[in-house]
């Protein structure tokens, strides 16, 4: 696995987190609760996934750190 992407969208209220390359040609699929699975569109492979109507209680709350 390489480099995970993390993108919020404060205004937009989201969360997205890529944990492979964002690839031009995906797809969505809504898997419940404000779940977004990103998937290859070739592959079907899970790319990533989107949290809606998310709100950080604090910039620490998405800080990630290096393992």
């Amino acid at each position: 696995m390489g480099k995970l992407k993390i993108i919020h969208d404060k205004k937009g209220e989201t969360l997205t987190i890529y944990f492979d390359k964002p690839s031009k040609n995906q797809i969505c699929e809504e898997a419940g609760d404000g779940i977004i699975l990103i998937k290859d569109k070739k592959s079907k492979k899970v790319i990533g996934f989107e949290k809606l109507y998310f709100k950080a209680k604090s910039a620490k709350a998405i800080s990630v750190k290096s393992a």
